[in-house]
């Protein structure tokens, strides 16, 4: 069984969407979608230098539009199961048939600016921390004031929070970390912090036009899978100002019976994790078009 999945904010690099728009088609797409959100996405994703791109409202318009543009040059293919980590669920929804391409484009631009406008309340920020033992992690950085907003699994916690929380954690890090590793993001998010771009979102997704997943589709919430279209986008709703438990995530795929992954473009953070935690499971980060046939060829083993 096959697993598709998206990354999420970070994944995106300088020039990343530069090989892509040589397939036939790609640019017309992009261009297309950088009208109908008033959004240069061919600049931003061959020109735009890491700071640009590191802006909320630009890299997640942009991870979703490159997830989307490498998922249709793989072909007609049937995974039996997708998920996205963070704005990759918009992603995922997307290729589940939940919304349009259009619309997910259009949903994630008003999440990119509202979280952006959240962030820019008080200085705050991410950052990674390897190794040690969860159940102490969580309750260290809970003792700083610090979210443990991404539960990614492999031995990997983001905390999320101030950046004064974030300097004390830096010299004061849990018992059995081995490294905090900052993160080039623009703000704390899936945290209390993002709350005031909820509303901004639940007015958005109010006039979206929905349809259930045409395949099975696993949430960030707790892992679950959701079976109908009106629960995906309330979970993307709250999405933001809650906590992303990848690990569940792939537990679920663990008990769905996975055994390939292939993350879209741009792919690498998930199948690393997934290398650590899902022994077994064959996976391959597609990058660059250069990366197509090889997918395709693990799609025909495990589809």
């Amino acid at each position: 069984m096959l697993v598709l999945v998206a990354p999420g904010q970070g994944a995106q690099t300088p020039g990343f969407l530069t090989p892509w728009l040589d397939l036939p088609g790609a640019a017309d797409r992009l261009g297309a979608w950088s009208d109908a959100i008033g959004l240069d996405l061919a600049h931003y994703g061959t020109q735009g230098d890491a700071d640009q791109i590191r802006d909320t409202a630009v890299a997640q318009p942009l991870l979703v539009a490159a997830g989307l543009l490498s998922a249709a040059a793989l072909g007609d293919i049937a995974p039996g199961a997708v998920a996205g980590h963070s704005v990759g669920e918009i992603t995922a929804a997307a290729y589940a048939g939940v919304l349009s391409d259009d619309d997910a484009l259009r949903l994630v631009r008003r999440r990119g600016l509202a979280m952006a406008e959240a962030a820019a309340v008080t200085e705050t920020g991410m950052a990674a921390l390897l190794g040690g033992d969860p159940e102490v992690t969580t309750a260290h950085l809970e003792k700083l004031g610090l979210t443990p907003a991404n539960v990614n699994g492999a031995g990997q916690i983001v905390a999320a929070g101030t950046k004064e929380q974030l300097e004390a954690l830096e010299a004061d890090k849990p018992e059995g970390v081995r490294k905090v590793v900052a993160l080039k993001v623009a703000g704390a998010f899936h945290t209390h912090h993002m709350a005031p771009a909820v509303s901004q979102l639940e007015e958005a997704a109010e006039g979206l036009r929905t349809a259930d997943p045409k395949t099975v589709y696993v949430s960030n919430r707790d892992g679950a899978t959701v079976a109908t279209g009106a629960e995906v986008i309330a979970r993307l709703v709250g999405q933001v100002a809650n906590p992303v438990r990848w690990d569940l995530c792939m537990e679920t795929f663990k008990e769905l019976g996975v055994t390939a992954l292939i993350e879209v473009c741009p792919g690498g953070t998930l199948t690393g994790l997934a290398k650590r935690a899902l022994p077994g499971v064959k996976t391959l980060a597609v990058k660059t078009p250069d990366d197509l046939d090889a997918a395709r060829t693990l799609v025909a083993e495990h589809s």
